[in-house]
């Protein structure tokens, strides 16, 4: 990937399910992304006719590379406060992508001119456990990791967890690009961490569900308000192209097969339903709702 432009520093626009607000605040906002580094069978013919349907804010034209984001959402629900997915972080170790790199951004600032302060955040809440869902679960403080949201809550799918603990213990801290050792057992040592199950109610109106194929844990967030849906879908989806293409298959995933069955399936799912879907990695304005195209479907972008 090439480096990322600036973040932007514009305030975040409330989304609103119901009487929950969702904010999306970028950590890495536009990243260039070579398709054959994730997706192989994804050939120029494909990503022309994807150019021609979404336009340059999703495919750069002249290279024909896909362009996504990485972003953290935050909720309100009256008084409480949640986040989902903890993108890249700071001050990581991450040498094999340079623009992950021991990185000092003014996220947190942005978060505080968003209106949420650390201390005040109640839960944290990751679709999986990779490196760029994990990274501000931590901050690093005199040299140690510490949780970036010291009175949080942070639920973990248990199956999600017990297979990267899995892998820990094999592979060494290298795993996850370190993430797992820097940004997921530090919450566990200081005793912050929640292992639930996939399928999980959180409160009234806030569940988990399990899909898996991208990571073995991976889950849905589900927030329902005054009849509104929104989903939260973590890496079952990547990029807006998949819509189009949802049997394609991804580098990314640990398991592609499984993970294109279930993308399919959420696609027809919520096809002409009125569930807001907000995606991790679409460039803003990142939410829409799913819709058919004759055998196809395609995504409506809401207004920005």
């Amino acid at each position: 990937m090439t480096p990322p432009t600036s973040e932007p520093t514009a305030p975040p626009r409330t989304i609103p399910i119901g009487a929950t607000g969702v904010e999306r605040l970028p950590d890495i906002d536009r990243v260039i992304l070579p398709p054959g580094r994730g997706f192989p069978d994804l050939t120029t013919a494909m990503l022309r006719e994807s150019l021609a349907d979404l336009g340059p804010r999703f495919i750069e034209p002249a290279s024909l590379d896909l362009l996504i984001s990485f972003h953290t959402w935050i909720i309100r629900r009256g008084d409480r406060v949640m986040l989902v997915d903890l993108c890249i972080g700071d001050d990581k170790d991450r040498p094999n992508r340079p623009d992950w790199h021991r990185r000092s951004s003014d996220f947190l600032a942005r978060l505080a001119q968003a209106g949420v302060r650390p201390e005040a955040v109640d839960i944290v809440m990751c679709t999986h456990l990779h490196a760029d869902h994990v990274g501000w679960n931590t901050r690093l403080v005199n040299g140690r990791w510490v949780p970036t949201f010291p009175n949080a809550r942070y639920l973990m799918a248990e199956t999600e967890f017990r297979h990267w603990k899995e892998r820990h213990a094999r592979e060494g801290d290298a795993l996850n690009h370190g993430s797992f050792a820097d940004s997921v057992l530090p919450v566990v040592a200081f005793g912050q961490a929640d292992m639930v199950a996939t399928n999980h109610r959180v409160e009234a109106g806030l569940h988990l569900e399990g899909l898996p194929g991208h990571t073995p844990g991976t889950v849905l967030i589900h927030v329902e308000d005054d009849g509104a849906h929104g989903v939260f879908t973590g890496d079952v989806l990547h990029h807006p192209f998949q819509f189009a293409h949802p049997q394609m298959l991804s580098r990314y995933c640990e398991d592609p097969v499984l993970s294109a069955r279930n993308r399919r399936a959420l696609i027809e799912r919520y096809a002409d339903t009125r569930s807001r879907i907000l995606t991790a990695h679409f460039p803003a304005p990142s939410t829409g709702f799913i819709v058919r195209d004759g055998n196809r479907f395609r995504f409506r972008f809401d207004p920005e």
